[in-house]
């Protein structure tokens, strides 16, 4: 029976996403950093707040976060953790609605308003349409999560951010894959005075030929791609009934099993 293991587009075992709250006007300067530097982010956006104070408005926002993804946040950013189901149901379908208006897409993930959640609430998620939800839980590893509904990052961008990417760009060993999750809001960067902070991450790590940069979604979507694989019982071929790739190291050699096909690995 060949040794059979994930990895990540192309046989790499590394992929890199960063996720920004709020929807602030600073996203504009964030956005232009990313896409110098092949680096792709998910903005979580509260669609109930758009015009309001300094917000990007919502006839920009499909044109500003192309190629990146545009996620929930809920419509006008409580505590939800405080407030009732109904509340709860309201706030997070209306942001989908909204926000898929502009975006041309389905909206399927969010992050927590001020990190708020609990147990009911990632129990109601799955039936209002969301995969995935960013916690504001630190680890400072590189883990992928058993959870996407507590989706921990790996740290916000001010807490040892060009430590964490130095020893992230090290890794070599394929024995684990390995994902580097950057949080935060664009206007921090204003508030610290630290734009040259994210700059030089995102030099530092962006364009790499062994990084997978990619979106929250696409993560999300990936990892479910290889969970719904079918493989024979001996392992020698595998079908693919997503419409992804998913890539495969088996034994020396690297393969991709192109959706909606039957591959041989022996």
């Amino acid at each position: 029976m060949p040794k059979v293991f994930l990895t990540f587009p192309e046989g790499r075992h590394k992929v890199l996403t960063l996720s920004y709250d709020d929807g602030r006007t600073a996203d504009r300067r964030l956005v232009d950093i990313f896409n110098s530097h092949g680096i792709k982010g998910t903005f979580h956006l509260n669609s109930g707040l758009f015009e309001f104070g300094d917000r990007i408005p919502s006839e920009e926002v499909a044109a500003l976060y192309k190629g990146h993804e545009i996620s929930a946040h809920t419509l006008t950013h409580p505590t939800i953790a405080r407030s009732p189901k109904e509340q709860l149901v309201h706030e997070i379908i209306e942001d989908r609605k909204n926000l898929e208006k502009v975006a041309g897409y389905t909206v399927r993930g969010m992050s927590y308003p001020n990190g708020s959640f609990n147990s009911l609430i990632k129990e109601l998620l799955p039936h209002l349409g969301i995969e995935y939800a960013r916690t504001v839980t630190s680890t400072g590893d590189f883990s992928i999560p058993d959870d996407f509904l507590e989706w921990n990052p790996t740290c916000h961008h001010n807490h040892r951010l060009m430590e964490l990417a130095d020893y992230f760009v090290q890794l070599q060993k394929k024995q684990y894959l390995n994902m580097m999750y950057v949080w935060g809001h664009s206007y921090e960067f204003d508030n610290d005075q630290n734009w040259g902070l994210i700059e030089t991450f995102c030099q530092f790590v962006g364009n790499r030929n062994d990084i997978w940069y990619a979106t929250n979604m696409e993560i999300v979507d990936y990892m479910n791609a290889f969970r719904n694989l079918r493989f024979s019982a001996d392992s020698q071929f595998v079908y693919n009934p997503s419409s992804l790739s998913v890539w495969l190291s088996v034994g020396d050699q690297i393969m991709e099993v192109e959706g909606g096909s039957q591959t041989w690995l022996v």
